[in-house]
């Protein structure tokens, strides 16, 4: 498949087999990684870093296989579920950070490329996400908002 932004191919990764049931070797019970889950939210750990704790920590190799729900689905249970996504807080906290950059370097024409880039993938991740219902109608991406959004957190 070609890149977004590129007019190349790269390179395909690995993809492991779907593990339909809780392997043998998962000592914790559902309850334990629920509440083990919920911990980990209490302690600002996004959905990515909680799944790499269960997985390097408690030996739980996929969340969704032992408890038949993903780690969104137990945290939204728990009204712990962040208000924005992570792809699109990652990807604004990527634009605040270059915009800054940008506002010392003004001549920097390979980041101001890429500041374009990466605001043109917010814009479409929100145009998704508004869609599906996870961002209010009518919500636009700015910079000025972005930088509010990122600071708070």
């Amino acid at each position: 498949m070609a890149r977004m932004h590129a007019r190349r191919r790269g390179k395909s990764g690995s993809v492991h087999p779907p593990i339909k049931t809780s392997p043998k070797w998962v000592e914790l019970f559902k309850d334990d990684i629920e509440k083990v889950i919920c911990d980990l939210a209490k302690q600002d750990k996004t959905m990515s870093e909680i799944g790499m704790i269960l997985r390097d920590q408690y030996g739980v190799p996929s969340v969704k296989a032992v408890l038949g729900k993903s780690i969104k689905q137990v945290l939204e249970e728990n009204k712990l579920a962040p208000e924005y996504p992570e792809d699109l807080m990652n990807l604004m906290r990527k634009a605040v950070k270059l915009r800054k950059h940008l506002s010392v370097h003004k001549k920097d024409i390979h980041n101001t490329r890429a500041l374009q880039l990466v605001e043109s993938k917010i814009r479409r991740l929100a145009k998704y996400y508004t869609r599906v219902g996870q961002l209010p109608q009518g919500w636009r991406y700015t910079p000025e908002k972005a930088a509010l959004i990122v600071k708070e957190r």
